[in-house]
């Protein structure tokens, strides 16, 4: 019986020899397959990182001009907008440095050579120094960055090589996410160990783990899905570990670990912003400080590092306080790594942490949509291709900051006003400032704050324009006086404001104005008032279908109907088509298209997208007519208040209030600016404010700002206009005794020939 148990244990001992023999050749084919098919793909993913680059959006290169608004700080923050870095000294092209009362600026660019610009500030640029030229009125520096674009998602990234990334900021990453990075294969033996004994042992339900920057690495680009789909059921899976591990091995050695960092640093998610993902360390310190990641302190390093491991509950927006913490667990870190000093370490955890508010609105979001979608219909598939994608753009960061501030603290001063009359509805905003020679977009704001709402009012809000029609009525009576030779219709002629009712096509209207009659008054002083029944008679006195169809010449927007509403605006506009249409009154009755792309720089060659001709809608002499009596709205009219408030500048505009106080507008220029102000709801219930109250003073604040240090240009007249004294009550000529004249504009022709008799004596 021994004898057969023992030849049953030697039959048995080949059958298992060969089992684990099969079992073991599986195992090395699964592990070679696995390795094989993981470095094709990892080769593959790498190579695309390496030849990868994101489409890139600038504006236009940033001009310092003696006498702009900008302070010391302000033009730091530009520098940091242009990817400068501070140092003590400014030794190379890129760099600024800090000096008493002055900046030292090393610019890009090559036409100022090894020049160190200096600028001298106060409460704005009082001079500009370039040695060997002297005193400079102007010098222009580098296209800043504004973001990149994504052909999917929301993301925010900002690629930049790891020679530009300060040590000390690796070092933070380093000292709390993998302190044996540069020794280690790929994966930790000793932390792995140490997690599978915890979770074998250990009474957590969930699996715990550590994880080298190579392995997050791996995680991040091939198995980012797996990884979501367990955080979101609650647990953690073995076969998932592992891959990641064998991954990890295999890219350790088809990459340097510099490379592995780069791209660790450029992929790291560090939360949201908004709709925004943010990735990579450079990302993090736009949208946390506001800095180039080359001017973060080394307490801003270590806020972007302890935010790695808990993206949410570290936020610095959300919760500072643990953001600090965290902040100061990485400064002890380090100083225990040896990677900075304790006394350095404990400087920066005194540190008061400051983030920046409006970081995702100050790179011009709302703009950047409107581009990419431009983009996108003109050169279909371009962004998504190989190879360098440079997006050139007309956006002055200058005046888009501005315009920022300007709606920002706009809308604060409308939601006291609501807030006084029991409205608590916050109001919606939209800012669009072009050059109206050119047609070229310089700022835009399309709301309150692109976190809250991605939607664009400047392109897409459309509503009625209201009483920033009204112009555009005078100029079609201007129009129909030149064709007709006719010399009673004239910014001196009298129309009646007093209420009225129109009949057309079996329908009756009753127009009331704002406030007051004004019983019989000139052209001029019923659009500097906006009298609603002065105007509509100006109207039906030319008639309705000229109006309409000038605005057909126009070319902006619906052709709206030949009804006596129409001169009130009762029709529907964008912002953005307002802002088109008005360039006519800059450029002698042509309409200038409006363009946001100059160029497109790729691999293959420059784009530059087709220029749309300007399109003749009026005379320039009639044009001019309207203009001059729109500088009256500023002067002495709706808009007086720009002047109360400081802007001194030559400027031409309009206010706009549409039916039951429903839209605010203002719309104003000076020869080389133009801007566009809306303010509402956008669910189009009325706000209760008029465009004086709501609208005029974010473009007055804006337009100071946007012009300090500019020079006063006039609004030269064509050939065909001839000026004369008048008074302002009779619209006649004036006498010594008239108390109110106005040096008022004519057709050559049309002047009056009598005299006023009301101050005769």
């Amino acid at each position: 019986m021994r004898t057969d148990r023992g030849r049953g244990g030697k039959g048995l001992a080949p059958y298992v020899v060969g089992t684990a023999a099969i079992l073991g050749i599986l195992l090395l084919g699964t592990l070679g397959y696995s390795y094989v098919s993981y470095s094709r793909l990892i080769d593959a993913r790498l190579h695309g990182e390496r030849e990868r680059t994101l489409p890139r959006v600038y504006a236009r290169p940033l001009v310092l001009r003696r006498g702009q608004a900008l302070s010391r700080r302000e033009l730091v923050t530009r520098l940091n907008d242009l990817g400068y870095a501070q140092r003590p000294e400014a030794d190379a092209p890129g760099e600024f440095a800090l000096e008493r009362g002055v900046i030292a600026i090393r610019p890009r660019t090559s036409e100022l050579g090894e020049r160190v610009v200096r600028v001298a500030l106060g409460d704005r640029i009082q001079r500009i120094e370039i040695p060997g030229r002297g005193a400079a009125e102007a010098v222009e520096l580098d296209e800043p960055l504004l973001t990149a674009l994504m052909t999917a998602g929301r993301e925010k990234r900002r690629r930049v090589p790891l020679a530009t990334i300060p040590t000390y900021v690796q070092q933070a990453v380093l000292a709390v996410e993998d302190q044996g990075f540069y020794s280690h294969p790929g994966i930790n033996p000793i932390r792995i160990l140490a997690a599978v004994v915890t979770n074998v042992f250990g009474d957590n339900p969930n699996l715990v783990g550590y994880s080298t920057i190579t392995q997050q690495l791996a995680r991040m680009f091939f198995l980012a899905d797996e990884f979501n789909a367990e955080l979101t059921a609650g647990e953690r899976s073995y076969g998932r570990k592992l891959r990641e591990a064998l991954m990890s091995l295999i890219l350790e050695r088809r990459a340097s670990k510099d490379e592995i960092l780069e791209l660790y640093l450029n992929d790291v998610y560090l939360g949201q912003r908004g709709s925004f993902a943010i990735h990579g360390v450079a990302e993090a310190a736009r949208l946390f400080f506001g800095k180039d990641v080359a001017n973060l302190t080394l307490g801003e390093a270590a806020v972007i590092a302890g935010v790695i491991q808990s993206p949410g509950p570290r936020s610095p927006f959300v919760h500072p306080d643990r953001a600090v913490e965290r902040r100061n667990v990485v400064l002890r870190a380090m100083a225990d790594e040896g990677s900075v000093s304790a006394e350095a370490a404990e400087r920066a955890a005194r540190e008061r942490l400051q983030v920046v508010a409006r970081s995702v609105d100050n790179e011009a979001p709302y703009f950047v949509d409107m581009v990419s979608e431009q983009i996108a219909g003109t050169f279909p598939g371009l962004t998504t291709q190989p190879g360098q994608v440079d997006v050139f753009t007309t956006l002055d960061l200058n005046l888009q900051r501005a315009a920022l501030d300007a709606v920002r603290e706009g809308l604060t001063r409308v939601d006291r006003l609501l807030a006084r009359r029991r409205r608590r509805e916050p109001a919606q905003a939209a800012l669009i400032a072009v050059d109206p020679r050119t047609g070229e977009v310089l700022a835009m704001v399309g709301g309150r704050s692109y976190n809250q709402s991605q939607y664009n009012r400047v392109v897409a809000a459309r509503r009625q324009p209201g009483s920033i029609f009204k112009p555009f009525v005078y100029l079609a009576a201007f129009e129909y006086a030149a064709d007709e030779g006719r010399a009673d219709l004239t910014p001196a002629s009298i129309t009646v404001d007093e209420p009225a009712t129109f009949t057309f096509d079996d329908q009756v209207w009753e127009p009331r104005n704002y406030d007051d009659y004004d019983g019989e008054i000139t052209w001029r002083r019923a659009l500097a008032m906006s009298r609603n029944l002065g105007t509509i008679h100006v109207g039906e006195a030319v008639g309705f279908d000229r109006v309409a169809a000038l605005w057909k010449r126009v070319g902006v927007g619906a052709p709206p109907r030949a009804v006596p509403a129409i001169t009130l605006g009762v029709f529907e506009l964008t912002p953005l088509e307002v802002a088109q249409a008005y360039t006519l009154f800059v450029n002698g009755g042509s309409v200038r298209p409006l363009r946001a792309l100059q160029r497109i720089e790729t691999a293959a060659g420059p784009l530059r997208p087709k220029a749309s001709p300007p399109r003749r809608a009026a005379r320039p002499d009639t044009t001019f007519l309207v203009t001059s009596m729109m500088r009256s709205v500023l002067n002495e009219g709706t808009a007086a208040g720009a002047r109360t408030a400081g802007f001194a500048l030559d400027a031409a505009g309009k206010t706009g209030t549409t039916n039951d106080l429903r839209d605010a507008w203002f719309v104003g220029f000076t020869p080389e600016l133009l801007t566009v102000v809306w303010v509402g709801h956008d669910n189009n219930r009325p706000l209760g404010l008029t465009g004086t109250q709501a609208a005029l003073p974010i473009w007055t604040a804006f337009m100071t700002a946007a012009l300090a240090g500019r020079p006063d240009l006039p609004f030269n007249p064509p050939e065909g206009v001839t000026f004369a004294e008048i008074d302002r009550d009779t619209g006649k000529l004036a006498l010594p005794g008239c108390p109110r004249v106005y040096h008022e504009s004519f057709l050559s022709g049309t002047e009056p020939a009598e005299y006023c008799e009301i101050h005769r004596w």
